[in-house]
């Protein structure tokens, strides 16, 4: 996805690297005027919808056929579902073409600097930037289990990253993402995007722009299209998230429980990719963490959202709010696009492990901030895994 939308004007503005913000949305400057890609001609002949979730968009209100005709594009308020039991997303094979992920945006959060509370919570110096470094091809060769998640909302087609994560109730077969909340759900202004999708280790072989115009689907996503079954946020996010200013952002992480686009070959995600991170909900404190790399697909400029890119840094601390839990932040130069990244460093048993995602970023592209993992988000770990520990 593009980079966090929309972001702010003043340079000391900080923007969220979620949707809206960092999630892949359009612009300022085309959100609104610039529909979502139309999907296949024949989508009735395309969409799959599982029994499960044919009752609940029953149970909702909402046609079956008419989705299947294109209803999904329909974000009336009362259509737009909201509440954490109510995910749905029947896969619609073919609908991330090429051309779609390709020009899918970012979405952004922006935070003005009074947002930032420096006496109430823990908040450290801002880091000096470091210049995002880009990860050599193939991808799969040297970050693996990163990648992109595309989704739908209204303004048009959108893009977080994400990162392939262990799952203890399958271990070696785990088919869990892990990503921001504002890749997979609006917040407080809004209910669950649609279409949610993720592509491991996207444009792999590193390709220019110009020559991804013209790429197979195979090139531009060589380990699949995975869709969405299940996903999990924080209660928090969904309170309190919002496109503007930093509420939510310390519960901003989401869970995703994935499935392959063109049926079961027998292997998981995991196997598929051959690898996932231990996620660590009790990372070590800051002064104890000599560095930490996040990695994202950053779509904002000078970035177009086609290639990986990484920054690693020793972390600090910054305070949203002082009853809220302090976030991790590094100094780095990715833009929205990036939101939802992983953010590995060394884990209590000295092995890497995943220990936060991008949230939020500043307008002017120095640092990025991702919250720190702990009980409200094992608890939405566990959940996920446990619903699909008997398949």
């Amino acid at each position: 996805m593009r980079s966090i939308r929309p972001l702010l004007m003043a340079a000391s503005a900080v923007a969220a690297l979620t949707l809206t913000t960092t999630a892949c949305g359009p612009t300022e400057e085309n959100a609104g005027d610039k529909p979502s890609a139309p999907v296949n001609e024949n989508p009735v002949d395309k969409i799959k919808i599982p029994e499960d979730l044919k009752q609940r968009l029953k149970d909702h209100g909402i046609d079956i056929d008419k989705w299947r005709q294109g209803e999904w594009r329909n974000w009336d308020k009362d259509k737009w579902l909201r509440e954490a039991k109510d995910f749905v997303n029947p896969i619609i094979e073919d609908l991330w073409d090429p051309d779609r992920m390709r020009d899918a945006e970012r979405p952004e959060r922006p935070v003005e600097e009074e947002d930032i509370s420096g006496d109430e919570g823990v908040t450290d110096p801002t880091p000096d930037p470091v210049k995002a470094k880009p990860v050599q091809a193939k991808y799969h060769d040297n970050s693996p289990a990163s990648g992109k998640v595309f989704f739908d909302g209204p303004d048009g087609s959108m893009v977080c990253s994400a990162t392939v994560v262990k799952d203890p109730a399958h271990p070696g077969k785990s088919n869990l993402v892990w990503t921001a909340g504002h890749c997979v759900h609006k917040g407080k202004e809004g209910g669950w995007y649609r279409n949610i999708a993720f592509v491991p280790s996207y444009n792999d072989a590193a390709m220019e722009t110009s020559a991804l115009e013209k790429a197979s689907r195979e090139q531009i996503a060589p380990y699949g299209v995975w869709w969405a079954d299940w996903v999990k946020t924080s209660d928090e996010w969904i309170a309190q998230g919002a496109s503007t200013g930093g509420a939510g952002a310390p519960y901003d992480f989401a869970v995703i429980q994935v499935t392959p686009e063109k049926g079961a070959s027998g292997k998981s995600l995991e196997e598929t990719v051959g690898t996932a991170l231990p996620v660590e909900f009790n990372a070590p404190a800051v002064p104890k963490i000599a560095s930490m790399t996040a990695t994202g697909y950053p779509a904002a400029p000078p970035f177009d959202g086609q290639k990986m890119f990484q920054c690693a840094d020793k972390p600090g601390r910054l305070s949203l709010k002082a009853e809220q839990p302090t976030m991790y932040r590094i100094g780095c130069t990715m833009t929205a696009g990036s939101s939802g990244g992983g953010w590995v460093a060394q884990g209590q048993d000295g092995q890497p492990a995943l220990v936060s995602n991008t949230s939020i970023g500043p307008s002017t592209a120095g640092w990025l901030a991702g919250p720190r993992l702990g009980p409200e988000a094992k608890a939405i770990f566990d959940e996920v895994s446990k619903k699909y520990a008997g398949q």
